[in-house]
């Protein structure tokens, strides 16, 4: 274990995302706000460690795919951390640094669960902090899902093994993994310009298009406003929203596919299982709403909540929880499943639910028949034993972690069953918004559950297994 090596990398990585810092001082100093000496403070501690831990001797030989694992937990655990500081240190916006630490994790995770309220009246410097920290962490979600876990063997993800024509996928979109990064930066920053442009034509503010356009294609969720998009209250504003986070929701790497080739689209079952899972949950809101006649506008709200829900963004025009019959219910589960692969959207991913779905139907098919061989297959190629084994292992996993962490969470809070169960699935998820007393915010929960869930956040994001391998022995052992 090289653990000089991986400080120095992580040393250049805070270095880095202290510029993330100094960006809001520009718009502090563009609208007169007094906030640049949070700013200014939390960019010299980060530079700073960052510096320190950079100078350390190297020691060691180059990093290991078992060096990735660590370094990928310290990026996103050490960057909610110190990604803390300005919104702490800021007066009147985070009462504690439990407080500001859940809202750091919870943008660089693109979770989009939020202690802060009173939106409306926060400076802007602060506003556009929380934004920036969605899209980087969006950013990062991306190449870590195509460029850093393919290689690392999480969880089945070598399924993806960043990234050629096809479902399954064994070559790199580009030689070196520099360029598949620098592919994916240019897709990224494309998506997030057009986005950008889109919400200014359909009448935000220029300051709120790009906010929300940093949010949204990170699948984030965050608003500059406690009413999220339903501050807007505009029919062009949510079709905007609905396009770019089913886009967002989509694997980057088969953006880049079809930049030239763009039947790739067709021939991507889990692009065509994405969409079909985001139209029947589409279908089925819009139509409970309309038999209970719960809104005016059952078509409009039940299409945006199904894809902000299911894409796991968050966003809403409207307290979805409060929604008669199954709805509340359907959406959270839909999360679950989530996105696709490669993509900044959290749960499962659609493509190891579609394994896990047909390798079941595949041990119905040995039940009848003992002797037959059924292999399982994504379009036309064969998927190898071994990734169905890592799907698995990362459902049994997913699934035990899930549990435990309600269990925990019913014991350390006085929040219900609902609220509980809602809570850890929508942070595990990536969601941010959940049910009964978490449906608005997370302000009124303790300091344990904070911590508990800005876990689950980490957990989720991290690939499960990520962060799980870290606790064994033998991972540790030279």
């Amino acid at each position: 274990m090289h653990l000089s090596v991986i400080l120095r990398v992580t040393g250049v990585l805070l270095m880095l995302f202290s510029v993330a810092m100094a960006a809001p001082l520009l718009v502090a100093l563009h609208y007169g706000e007094d906030v640049l000496r949070p700013f200014l403070t939390a960019f010299v501690i980060t530079l700073g460690t960052g510096a320190a831990l950079r100078l350390l001797p190297r020691r060691g030989a180059d990093l290991r795919s078992r060096e990735g694992f660590l370094i990928t937990v310290l990026f996103y655990a050490g960057l909610g951390l110190f990604g803390a500081l300005p919104i702490y240190l800021a007066p009147g916006v985070a009462d504690s640094f439990t407080d500001a630490a859940f809202e750091s994790i919870s943008g660089l995770t693109t979770t989009g669960a939020t202690v802060i309220t009173g939106l409306d009246e926060l400076p802007r410097a602060i506003l556009f902090y929380r934004q920036l920290l969605q899209w980087l962490g969006g950013m990062g979600i991306v190449v870590l899902a195509v460029a850093v876990l393919p290689m690392l063997g999480v969880g089945g993800m070598q399924l993806y093994r960043a990234e050629s024509p096809g479902p399954v996928k064994d070559n790199k979109l580009t030689p070196r993994i520099t360029q598949t990064a620098r592919a994916l930066w240019l897709i990224y920053c494309g998506l997030t310009l057009a986005c950008g442009a889109a919400y200014w034509a359909a009448g935000m503010s220029l300051f709120d298009a790009i906010c929300h356009a940093f949010s949204t294609v990170a699948i984030g969720g965050f608003s500059t406003h406690d009413a999220s998009l339903g501050h807007f209250q505009s029919g062009a504003v949510e079709s905007v929203a609905i396009v770019f986070m089913i886009l967002a929701g989509m694997n980057f790497s088969l953006h880049f596919l079809a930049w030239r080739r763009p039947k790739q689209y067709l021939r991507d079952i889990e692009l065509r299982t994405y969409l079909a899972t985001i139209a029947v949950v589409a279908a089925l809101v819009i139509w409970v709403l309309a038999r209970f006649d719960a809104t005016p506008s059952p078509f409009r709200e039940g299409l945006f909540h199904a894809v902000s829900i299911t894409t796991t963004t968050g966003f809403t025009t409207t307290n979805f929880s409060v929604w008669p019959s199954f709805a509340p219910v359907l959406l959270l589960f839909a999360a679950f499943v989530g996105g696709c692969a490669g993509s900044t959207a959290g749960g499962i991913k659609v493509v190891r639910a579609v394994l896990i779905i047909r390798q079941g139907v595949r041990e119905i098919r040995r039940l009848i028949h003992p002797s037959g061989v059924f292999p399982v297959k994504l379009g036309k190629e064969v998927v190898p034993d071994r990734v169905l084994d890592g799907v698995w292992g990362f459902f049994a996993a997913y699934m035990i972690v899930f549990l435990a962490m309600v269990c925990v969470l019913l014991g350390i809070s006085s929040l219900d069953f609902q609220s509980a169960f809602s809570a850890v699935g929508a942070c595990l998820n990536n969601l941010g918004p959940g049910l009964g007393d978490v449906a608005l915010n997370y302000a009124g929960l303790s300091a344990p559950a904070k911590w508990l869930l800005s876990l689950a956040m980490l957990l989720g994001r991290l690939e499960i297994f990520t962060l799980l391998v870290l606790l064994t022995p033998a991972y540790w052992r030279s």
